[in-house]
């Protein structure tokens, strides 16, 4: 450490000579030493005033619900955890994704350019700001509209059907009608509660050929006479879609941009035009957005970046045997699964590999689960605490929670999930951005079809009706595997009755087997987690459940009905699980689907005994 020098008291003769020098040369040491004393409060004044300033957005910005959102639990956990944040700021991943380097996800020069122009999720939500005069003029001119329809599937639908069930009606702005379904019930339920001449159609499809889109727009292009302008496409530049809006003069065209799977489009037109007609504010929703984006951004080190962190947490634990990443969710936004399950599924369901989204399975006590699980808790700041996820805390379950300051957080949320989802494709070693067995079943049903129209008829597939399930079930559970999942696939109207039904088999399944479930309905289920069912693990126990159609609707230009399409669907996809010698049973209800219902559901619950 040393001495410090005595020099006070050295060269005392020189420094008063040049003080004398200073004052022939009219400097005053009593003026500098002021202004310095001046210029030096000045400075610390204004440092103090920036610290106060920033205390106080710091203080406000934690009372409105801008701290931190995000706790979690993973006891035993949390060390493997803490390894893979580590490699992954290690591998420099923040700045890699941001960079847009696919090497994150593939190493295959083929691949390279594929997955670059899959990423303009990244940076869409900044570019869809600078159209915010547009989001604010439709809202404006959707009032002209008591109804608006959206026609799509899979990513063209999900978010507008999240947006639709969290927000509801807004008074003064048309109600939101999504249609993402072959069922000929439904499609004549929502004809019923529209006003056909006052209800604005919205065509949305990426690729501009989806089957299901297209033959919707056929049916309520006829409804309408052919009028163009009570029609609105959004799909890629270039697409057939687009083509066939400017022949028909649809009232607007968004081409959407076409370097963003469908998947990853909730931030882009696909999400935000339903969600400005129906009276959301998008361009809060897009703040929002961009404000978890820079809490994304590549500066933030991986321990504290909410997006990659949570990717992080899912991809390890999925490489650890917890693939099963169960959602609950506030009543708030109790469907937003509905989109994350999506994103994940056809994301990371590929060559062997996956997780295993669970959205919607009723909670249970922390006995009825496996070692599979690892459960993400979204709930609003308002919502008084969860006891049931407490328990399973305390059971040392993995539980990670995300606060929502409050609904308009979903645009934050969406890019959190995408920016969680691609992480942990990368570190399962999958390209997060194709869809490799999609395709197989719409292939599958272009030939069942094709057999319809030589045939007259549907080939036949065998099947077991509801009340004489029990024994099929039996076997179907019995093949399961370590990590095993149960996949209702309902080719159905959904109902009530029907969605009653589906959580008390799930229940049943889950309580006795300690079998994660999912459940979806056909053919909507095929543009989400039908890839993860073919693609991924080969863990699933696949029960489809059909109906006989009591009402049916002719598709114009087709020689087939909705009803034969639905059936057509079902037998593709079942094609596509057998021919992969996946456990796979088929039930029919009959021709009353409620007394099928129950039916189906006391057999379950005998099975599982």
């Amino acid at each position: 450490h040393g001495e410090v020098r005595r020099s006070l008291d050295e060269n005392v003769d020189l420094a008063k000579r040049q003080l004398k020098q200073l004052a022939e040369a009219d400097i005053s040491l009593e003026a500098v030493t002021h202004e310095l004393e001046v210029e030096g409060v000045d400075a610390f004044t204004k440092s103090f005033e920036s610290l106060l300033a920033t205390l106080a957005k710091a203080s406000k910005d934690i009372r409105a619900g801008k701290g931190p959102r995000q706790w979690y639990s993973l006891g035993r956990l949390q060390p493997v955890v803490d390894a893979q944040v580590a490699k992954l700021q290690k591998d420099d991943a923040p700045r890699r994704l941001w960079a847009k380097d696919s090497t994150l996800w593939s190493g295959e020069p083929a691949k390279r350019q594929e997955i670059h122009d899959r990423l303009g999720w990244l940076d869409v939500a900044e570019k869809m700001l600078e159209h915010s005069h547009q989001f604010t003029a439709l809202a404006k001119d959707g009032r002209a509209h008591t109804d608006v329809v959206l026609l799509g599937m899979g990513g063209s639908s999900l978010c507008p059907d999240v947006l639709r069930n969290t927000f509801g009606a807004i008074k003064g702005h048309p109600k939101l009608h999504v249609l993402d379904t072959t069922d000929p019930a439904t499609i004549l339920s929502v004809r019923s509660k529209i006003r056909i001449g006052s209800t604005l159609f919205i065509v949305a499809s990426k690729s501009g050929e989806t089957t299901e889109t297209l033959s919707h727009f056929a049916y309520f292009w006829e409804q309408t006479k052919g009028k163009g302008r009570q029609f609105a496409a959004i799909t890629d530049p270039g697409s057939g879609l687009e083509k066939l809006a400017k022949e028909n003069d649809f009232r607007w065209i968004f081409p959407n941009p076409p370097d963003i799977g469908g998947r990853y489009s909730a931030l882009s037109y696909f999400g935000l035009v339903p969600g400005a007609l129906m009276g959301i504010n998008v361009v809060e929703m897009l703040e929002r957005a961009t404000e978890m984006a820079q809490s994304c951004a590549d500066s933030v080190p991986v321990e504290k970046n909410p997006g990659v962190w949570l990717g992080a947490v899912m991809g390890r634990l999925a490489l650890q045997g917890r693939n099963k990443v169960t959602l609950i969710t506030s009543p708030k936004v109790a469907t937003f699964g509905y989109w994350v399950e999506q994103l994940i599924a056809e994301s990371t369901g590929k060559e062997g590999k996956g997780i295993v989204p669970i959205e919607g399975e009723p909670l249970g006590k922390p006995a009825m689960y496996g070692d599979d699980r690892l459960f993400v808790y979204m709930r609003t700041a308002t919502d008084p605490p969860n006891r049931a996820v407490q328990a399973l805390e305390k059971a040392g379950q993995p539980v990670i929670t995300l606060t929502m300051r409050d609904k308009l957080d979903l645009g934050g949320e969406f890019f959190r999930w995408e920016v969680a989802t691609a992480i942990a494709g990368s570190i399962l070693g999958i390209d997060a951005f194709d869809q490799p067995n999609v395709q197989e079943s719409k292939d599958n049903t272009k030939k069942v079809l094709a057999q319809f129209k030589r045939a007259g008829k549907l080939p036949a597939a065998e099947s077991v009706a509801a009340a004489k399930a029990k024994a099929g079930i039996a076997s179907l559970l019995a093949k399961a595997k370590r990590g095993a999942y149960f996949a209702i696939m309902a080719y159905t109207t959904r109902t009530p009755g029907s969605e009653a039904a589906i959580a008390a088999i799930r229940t049943a399944v889950r309580d006795k087997r300690k079998i994660a479930t999912t459940a979806g309905y056909g053919p909507r289920f095929l543009h989400s987690t039908g890839q993860l069912h073919k693609g991924g693990p080969k863990t699933g126990l696949f029960l489809q459940i059909v109906q006989e159609d009591s009402k049916d609707v002719k598709i114009p230009g087709q020689p087939y009905s909705f009803s034969v399409l639905k059936q057509a669907q079902s037998l593709g996809d079942l094609q596509s699980l057998t021919s992969r010698r996946l456990p796979v049973l088929r039930v029919t209800l009959g021709r009353d689907p409620a007394a099928g219902w129950r039916a189906l559901t006391a057999a379950a619950k005998q099975a599982v005994k």
